[in-house]
């Protein structure tokens, strides 16, 4: 690993502890201080199971693009970043607990979703169990605006963070349902599966991000609005593909959970479309056979693999995934004009990095097999 591109590991690993403590001093005061019904102790559970799921890990992306924006403006402690962090991470645990709801997931984080963990402690009450589950993920919502609100901050700037996130949170929604319109199409097309990314979750993942960290070091947005869009619709495709294609061609260490996720749930991501593009109907018939059966074995997932194996799929996605890595990349490379070219340096680096994670993880199965 190149120099620059080792202290930019050591930032990252650094911007994630940061966070880490400061998510879990959150929950601990507020658990000590969240006005809960006395009578009752469902709300506690709740907090509890958010608290779990939130600090149970993750890749923490959303939160490295805060702290890196700002570091783009200036390398002093910025008022109102950590309020920012925190209400970023508190809208993906919302997005997390609807979305394991959505696709009945088991699994999150390498431990139970937030909907099994209910259904577990509620075996008899099934709709008890959802409606705990809906509510402790609107609560999360509701608490990612709530820190922002509370965020000791001038009121402009209060007010254009707290505009930042709730357009982001309804873009997010508004994704989720062109989400479950995609999977009505038989072969959805580029521009879908595009939208889909740019809603679901490139506003929110990254641009918000990167809005909110800018905001906060005193920066005005407008006149970036352009080259923050361009390199946040990249770096969305780029970690939408490579999370597309780690769900079916990655393995149990690499995901925390087994392979075929989108398979089994009906989605037709890029990976599951560009297979479909090519297939005959024999291989179709399989795919499609696989496709949105929550039951698919392994051997049927591992059938699909093969399918795209045989069509070089996986070789065209990863190249796909480098190909807007590569241009993300260049896109951060011109931003030194305005910025400081540390800090530039790094977001050259993040796409670049997750194009070689996904293929080192796909690596790393083949030598296993």
């Amino acid at each position: 690993m190149n120099p620059l591109a080792a202290a930019a590991e050591q930032r990252l690993a650094a911007n994630r502890h940061r966070f880490d403590a400061a998510f879990e001093t959150y929950f601990t005061r507020l658990g000590e201080t969240f006005d809960a019904p006395p009578q009752g102790r469902f709300t506690p559970q709740c907090l509890e199971l958010l608290r779990d799921l939130s600090l149970r890990g993750g890749k923490r992306l959303r939160v490295v693009l805060l702290y890196e924006a700002a570091r783009l403006v200036t390398t002093e402690d910025v008022p109102g970043l950590t309020e920012a962090a925190l209400s970023i991470e508190l809208l993906q645990t919302h997005g997390l607990i609807h979305d394991d709801v959505i696709d009945d997931s088991p699994v999150r984080r390498g431990g139970p979703s937030t909907y099994y963990a209910y259904r577990s402690a509620f075996p008899d009450h099934e709709r008890t169990a959802l409606g705990l589950t809906v509510l402790a993920g609107d609560l999360a919502a509701f608490l990612s605006l709530r820190v922002l609100l509370e965020a000791d901050v001038p009121a402009p700037l209060r007010q254009a963070m707290l505009d930042v996130q709730a357009r982001a949170a309804t873009d997010a929604i508004a994704g989720q349902i062109l989400d479950l319109e995609r999977d009505f199409e038989d072969l959805p097309d580029e521009e879908l599966l595009h939208a889909v990314t740019e809603y679901k979750s490139t506003r929110y993942s990254v641009l918000a991000p990167l809005r909110l960290g800018l905001l906060a070091a005193g920066e005005d947005l407008e006149p970036h609005d352009a080259r923050l869009r361009r390199y946040a619709t990249l770096v969305g495709i780029c970690g939408q593909l490579r999370d597309d294609y780690l769900d079916l061609f990655g393995d149990d260490a690499a995901l925390s959970k087994p392979p075929g996720g989108d398979l089994r749930a009906g989605r037709r991501t890029y990976a599951l479309r560009a297979i479909l593009d090519r297939a005959d109907a024999a291989d179709r018939a399989v795919v499609e056979a696989a496709l949105g059966d929550p039951n698919c074995t392994p051997d049927s997932v591992e059938r699909v693999r093969n399918i795209a194996r045989r069509q070089g799929t996986d070789v065209r996605l990863r190249a796909d995934l480098s190909r807007y890595a590569e241009r993300a990349a260049a896109e951060a490379s011109g931003w030194g004009e305005w910025w400081r070219e540390e800090a530039v340096g790094l977001f050259t680096h993040l796409p670049l990095r997750m194009a070689r994670v996904a293929t080192a993880g796909d690596e790393d199965a083949n030598s296993r097999r």
